[in-house]
């Protein structure tokens, strides 16, 4: 486990789908269509959140292993379309998360996003949300290097002018921890998303919470 001193915590980094966005659901509907669409059987629910948080490249990668580069090129075209037009599954901001963002910023905490979405994606939504004016910083898998590979938390506190034992990453995957763990960054896991409790605690995050609006009073203990 990676210690967290609190009182030199500056930067709070969040996961987005699955952590800040209830968008599983989208996630899974979309894939499975996308994979219907290119004559391949679809995967199931739990093959599909075990892939959620890496970039779209990566995912594709580990759900179809046996197909090749221009049939991921396919499934990755299939797949946005689904997400970004022509998906009903409904995407918004978990209970709580626009109060625990304001709230963070006005505590002086600077806050950031690492996401497997691609940017046109992380783009749309903040724009949806009306929340871009929260992240002093973003960084999306298809501008460095995806999960759980630690280079997003590098950028992320180069260009913010942090060190690790300054900063906690907030996700609701294995690849969140992977990734803070290698960055040596503490990390707080959810676990309301796409990986179940007992997978996020393999990671030693400082704590697991059930809810986004518990990590004010976590923070304030």
């Amino acid at each position: 486990m990676v210690s967290l001193d609190l009182d030199q915590l500056k930067l709070i980094v969040f996961d987005w789908d699955g952590t800040l966005m209830d968008s599983v659901d989208r996630i899974v509907g979309c894939m499975q269509a996308a994979s219907i669409d290119a004559n391949i059987t679809a995967p199931s629910d739990d093959a599909v959140k075990d892939i959620i948080g890496l970039g779209l490249r990566e995912a594709l990668q580990r759900l179809f292993p046996d197909c090749d580069s221009q049939v991921h090129s396919e499934l990755t075209e299939h797949y946005r379309r689904h997400f970004v037009y022509e998906s009903s599954i409904a995407t918004k901001l978990f209970l709580g998360a626009s109060e625990v963002l304001v709230s963070l910023q006005s505590d002086g905490y600077s806050l950031a996003v690492a996401t497997g979405k691609a940017r046109r994606g992380l783009e749309k939504v903040l724009d949806e949300t009306k929340t871009r004016h929260y992240f002093a910083a973003t960084r999306c898998a298809d501008e460095t290097k995806s999960k759980p590979h630690p280079q997003m938390l590098y950028e992320l506190m180069e260009v913010l002018q942090v060190q690790p034992h300054q900063t906690l990453m907030v996700g609701d995957t294995e690849f969140d921890l992977e990734m803070a763990a290698a960055a040596g960054v503490a990390s707080v896991a959810v676990d309301y998303g796409a990986h179940e409790q007992s997978r996020l605690l393999r990671h030693s995050p400082l704590v697991c919470i059930s809810d986004i609006s518990h990590l004010n009073q976590w923070l304030a203990r």
